[in-house]
């Protein structure tokens, strides 16, 4: 692994002009150097596209068409990217601070994972609080039994261990696609800082009925029938605790 890694940081966009922005210049500013930025447009027609290009002279990759959905478009930019770690931020979440890529590596460089924690903030970019779900203090790929413990954005996974994303998942293809790479990562580094902020988002009650039916299946396909019913059972009762907490049921 070199001294410093390359990373490639891939961000997927759809008609996203008054979030993209926000999301180009948190990467531009980090001062770690070795980063590849890949930006994988969905054929905007509000004007994203044209904003991307006013920052293309300091991004490696812009790539616009059309897409088969979220998770093709985010294959495409594995396809593209070259670096020893991939970091995905989706239009509208930033990293956290300008050296968080340089604290990333400061820690280690040869890691099969590094994870953190997550800001969720608002349109308007201010901080609402942190994820309903935290990050454990180390983490396999048994961790996720209760859900998704870690923000997609807050996981930087080496680039060798990252298959393609199961598109046959609409919603959910996420959660599965870390669990498969951490049952291949022998060193999860947890780096006890703030690798992302996360764009709160609302999810429609029908959009939000298949997420929770996907991610049952995917943890039945990974835990068992059995157990996956006995961990919901213990997610239920958590649940009125969390919101007693108010924390973001992000």
């Amino acid at each position: 692994m070199p001294v410093q890694p390359k990373i490639s940081i891939i961000t997927v966009v759809y008609n996203g002009v008054q979030l993209i922005e926000r999301t180009i210049l948190s990467v531009l500013s980090q001062t770690y150097t070795n980063i590849e930025y890949v930006i994988i447009d969905g054929a905007s027609t509000d004007g994203t596209l044209e904003l991307i290009e006013k920052h293309e002279e300091k991004i490696a990759l812009i790539h616009s068409g059309k897409d088969n959905g979220i998770y093709d478009a985010m294959n495409k930019g594995l396809k593209d990217s070259s670096g020893d770690y991939v970091l995905f931020l989706n239009a509208g979440d930033e990293l956290f601070a300008a050296d968080t890529i340089e604290k990333v590596f400061d820690i280690a460089v040869d890691a099969d994972v590094f994870y953190g924690n997550t800001a969720v903030v608002s349109e308007k970019g201010i901080v609402l609080g942190d994820r309903r779900l935290s990050p454990p203090g180390h983490m396999n790929w048994k961790s996720l039994r209760y859900g998704m413990c870690v923000s997609h954005q807050s996981f930087i996974a080496k680039r060798l261990l990252c298959d393609f994303y199961n598109t046959d998942y609409k919603i959910a293809a996420d959660i599965d696609w870390v669990i498969n790479v951490l049952k291949q990562s022998d060193k999860v580094i947890n780096t006890h800082n703030y690798i992302s902020k996360f764009l709160e988002g609302g999810t429609s009650n029908k959009r939000r009925k298949k997420a929770l039916l996907e991610r049952f299946f995917i943890m039945v396909k990974h835990y068992g029938f059995f157990q996956t019913i006995f961990n919901h059972i213990v997610i239920l009762f958590r649940y009125p605790f969390h919101r007693l907490t108010k924390k973001s049921m992000t």
